[in-house]
C-alpha cells in the first residue's frame, strides 16, 4: 500500500471519527449552561421551559393586555392628526404595523412604505374594523408565541440529541442513583401460560425484557427525571442510573407502578352531548371544577356505567397530550369520549403485535392476535357493536378509537392511520400482554461533590500521565518520540470517538483503562523503535532500517495486543459496573493504539524519508 493510499485512509479515519464525536464537541464546547440544564431535563419540563421562554418573549414585544383599549388609542390619534406615526401614539404599539402589513398583503394589496396611523385603520373596512384588528392582534401574538416556542423546541431538542449521541460521564463522576432492577420472568411465564398461548419461552422473555426496558424509559420520563441510563444486564436484571441525588424515590415510583391496558366501547351519543355542551361552556369552570372533576350539569351527561376519558395524542416533543378541540378555528379533534366503564377485552388476552400492510392498498395496520379465550370474547364483542367505535384505553387514557367493521376473533387488524401512529399502536398493544413482576436488587447513591473530585483526580491523571509519556519519548527518542507523541494524541481522539459513537459511558474505571492504554500504545512505539534502532547499528540505510524495524515489530506487538483484546472482551461481557466499564475502554484503546503505532507511525516516518528527503534517523543519541 503507497502513501497516498495511506494517507487517504488515515484522513477517513479522522474524519469518520470527527463526525462520531462531533455530539460530544457541540454539547461539551458549545452548547451554553443554561440550554444545557433545560436540554437534560424530561420532554414535559422541555416544553414547559420552552413555552415558558416564548411568552416572556412576546411580552417583551406585545408589553399591551387591552388590544381593545390600544385600537381606541390609534382610533383617537387619527381623529386628531391622520398622519401621526404609531410611535407617536405608542412606543409599545410599534408591532402593530407588522399586523397591518400581513393584512395588506393577505389582501392582495401593496403595503405602503410609511405605515403610520392611517396606512393601518385603512386597511380595515369602517364597520367592523376594530373588531377584526382586536383580532388580527390576538391572532399575531398566538402566531409569534408558536414561533419563538418552534426555536426553543428546536434549540432545546437538539441539544438533547446532541447529549444523547455524546460522551456520558457516569455515576461517579456525575453523581446520581445507580439501581439494579431483578425482572421476575419466571413468574411472568407462570402467568401467561406461555405454552397454552403458543410462544415459546425464549421469545417470551426477549419481548418481555424490551417492553419493561420501554416502560421503564417512558415512565423515568414522565416523571421529568433527567436523561436516565437504562440498559438490559443479562437474561433477567436492568441497569439503572439516574443524574441527580434526589431521584431516588421518583425511580422507585416508576419501577413499582403498574400500567393497565384494555378495549372499550365508545358511546357515540353520550359523546356527541359532551362535546356540544364543551364547545358551550368551555374547559374552564363551564365544564370542570378547579380540581378538575366535572361539575355536576357535566357529569348529568355521562350515562350510568359508562365513564368519560380523555383522548391523547403525541406532540410536537413526543409527549402523551389531549387532542386539541379548535385549532386555527376549525374543528381537528375530540378530546373527551364517553366509554363504558367495564372493558369488552383486558389486554392480558392478546399474545403479540406487528406492523403490518393493507393487501391493496399497501397502507401501514397494525396486527395483533388474541389467545383462544379472548378470542371468543373479541367475536361476540365486536358481532354485536359492527360499525360502532371502540377505544384503546392505556393507563386510563384513550389512545386510539377505530371503528368496528367486522366480527373479528383471534387475528385484528387495526386500519386508518399513519405509519408513526401505527409503531405508538403496536408498543401499546405489546406492553398489554407483559405483566413482569420488578424487584429492586441494590440501589446506590453517589453524591455530586465526591463526583466532581473524582472528575478533577481523573483528568489529572490522564493529563499528567500523557505528559509524562510524551516528554520521555522525546527526551529519550528525539525525533522519532515526537511520532509517537503524534501517536499518543490520536490514540486519544480515535478512543473518545468510539465511546461517543456507541453512547459508552465514561467512568472512573473507564480512565483507568485510557491510562492502561496510553502505556500500552507507547509500549508498541518503543518495540517499534528499538527494533529500528538495532537495524541502524547494522549499518542499514534509513528507509530499510524504518522498513525492518517495523516488519520485525509487528507480530510482537500483534500477540501481546490480541492477547489483551481476548481478556478485556471476557471481561467486558462477564464484568459488570466498573469492571465493564475498564475492559470496553481497554479494549477501544487496543485497537486505536495497534492503529495509530503500526499505520499513523509508519506513515510519518514514510513522509520525512520520501517526502522530505532525510537521509539520517532523529531516535536516539548514540545513533548519529
Amino acid at each position: 500500500m503507497n502513501k497516498r493510499t495511506r494517507f487517504v485512509i488515515l484522513l477517513a479515519v479522522l474524519a469518520l471519527c470527527f463526525v462520531f464525536l462531533l455530539p460530544s464537541i457541540k454539547w461539551y464546547g458549545f452548547t451554553p449552561a443554561n440550554v444545557k440544564d433545560n436540554a437534560v431535563k424530561s420532554l414535559e419540563n422541555i416544553r414547559d421551559t420552552a413555552q415558558k421562554n416564548a411568552r416572556e418573549d412576546v411580552a417583551e414585544i406585545i408589553k399591551t393586555e387591552d388590544f381593545a383599549a390600544s385600537v381606541d388609542k390609534l382610533i383617537d390619534a387619527y381623529s386628531k392628526n391622520k398622519d401621526v406615526s404609531v410611535e407617536e401614539v405608542d412606543a409599545d404599539l410599534s408591532w402593530v404595523k407588522e399586523v397591518a402589513a400581513k393584512r395588506y398583503s393577505n389582501s392582495g394589496k401593496s403595503v405602503p412604505s410609511d405605515m403610520n396611523v392611517k396606512a393601518i385603520l385603512s386597511v380595515y373596512p369602517k364597520t367592523d374594523g376594530k373588531d377584526l384588528l382586536v383580532k388580527d392582534m390576538n391572532d399575531y401574538r398566538a402566531v409569534l408565541v408558536s414561533e419563538k416556542e418552534a426555536g426553543y423546541r428546536k434549540l432545546y431538542l437538539d441539544a438533547k440529541k446532541n447529549n444523547q449521541n455524546s460522551v456520558k460521564l457516569g455515576l461517579d463522576l456525575a453523581g446520581g442513583t445507580n439501581i439494579i432492577i431483578k425482572a421476575d420472568l419466571d413468574a411472568a411465564e407462570s402467568e401467561f401460560n406461555v405454552g397454552d398461548n403458543k410462544i415459546d419461552s425464549s421469545t417470551f422473555r426477549k419481548n418481555a425484557m424490551e417492553q419493561v426496558l420501554d416502560n421503564l424509559k417512558n415512565g423515568i420520563d414522565r416523571f421529568g427525571l433527567s436523561e436516565p441510563v437504562v440498559r438490559q444486564m443479562g437474561d433477567d436484571r436492568i441497569y439503572m442510573e439516574v443524574p441527580g441525588e434526589e431521584a431516588a424515590n421518583d425511580v422507585r415510583a416508576v419501577i413499582l407502578g403498574k400500567g393497565m391496558l384494555n378495549f372499550r366501547l365508545v358511546n357515540n351519543e353520550a359523546t356527541t352531548k359532551f362535546m356540544n355542551y364543551y364547545d358551550t361552556h368551555g374547559f374552564d369552570s363551564g365544564t370542570f371544577d378547579a380540581d378538575g372533576n366535572l361539575v355536576e350539569a357535566a357529569k348529568a351527561l355521562i350515562p350510568e356505567g359508562h365513564e368519560l376519558l380523555g383522548h391523547y395524542v403525541k406532540d410536537a416533543y413526543g409527549i402523551d397530550v389531549r387532542e386539541e378541540r379548535i385549532k386555527d378555528g376549525k374543528y381537528i379533534g375530540c378530546p373527551y369520549f364517553v366509554v363504558e366503564s367495564k372493558p369488552a377485552l383486558e389486554g392480558n388476552y392478546i399474545t403479540g403485535a406487528k406492523i403490518g400492510a393493507a393487501d391493496m392498498t399497501g397502507q401501514p395496520t397494525v396486527d395483533f392476535t388474541l389467545d383462544s379465550d379472548g378470542g371468543k370474547i373479541f367475536k361476540a364483542f365486536t358481532g354485536a357493536h359492527i360499525n360502532e367505535p371502540m377505544a384503546l384505553v392505556s393507563d386510563g387514557r384513550i389512545k386510539f378509537v377505530a371503528n368496528i367493521n367486522s366480527e373479528i376473533e383471534n387475528n385484528v387488524r387495526v386500519t386508518g392511520f399513519s405509519y408513526d401512529d401505527c409503531l405508538v399502536m403496536q408498543k401499546v398493544l405489546q406492553s398489554a400482554w407483559l405483566n413482569v413482576p420488578l424487584e429492586i436488587e441494590s440501589q446506590e447513591k453517589i453524591s455530586a461533590s465526591l463526583a466532581d473530585d473524582a472528575k478533577k483526580l481523573g483528568l489529572q491523571a490522564i493529563i499528567f500521565g500523557l505528559f509524562a509519556v510524551m516528554v520521555f519519548m522525546l527526551v529519550y527518542y528525539k525525533g522519532a518520540g515526537f511520532n509517537a507523541v503524534v501517536a499518543q494524541v490520536l490514540n486519544l481522539y480515535i478512543m473518545f470517538s468510539v465511546l461517543s459513537a456507541f453512547n459508552l459511558t465514561l467512568s472512573l474505571s473507564s480512565i483507568a483503562g485510557m491510562i492502561l492504554t496510553i502505556g500500552m500504545a507507547v509500549d508498541a512505539n518503543v518495540v517499534i523503535f528499538e527494533r529500528i534502532k538495532e537495524e541502524l547499528y547494522l549499518g542499514k540505510s534509513r528507509a530499510a532500517a524504518i522498513a525492518a524495524g517495523f516488519d520485525n515489530a509487528f507480530w510482537a506487538i500483534m500477540d501481546s495486543n490480541i492477547t489483551t483484546f481476548i481478556a478485556a472482551i471476557f471481561l467486558s461481557q462477564l464484568g459488570t459496573g466498573a469492571i465493564q466499564g475498564f475492559a470496553i475502554s481497554l479494549a477501544v484503546g487496543v485497537v486505536s493504539s495497534v492503529f495509530t503505532a503500526l499505520f499513523v507511525s509508519r506513515l510519518m516516518f514514510d513522509f520525512n524519508t520520501e517526502v522530505i528527503h532525510h537521509k539520517n534517523v532523529s531516535i536516539s543519541w548514540r545513533v548519529k
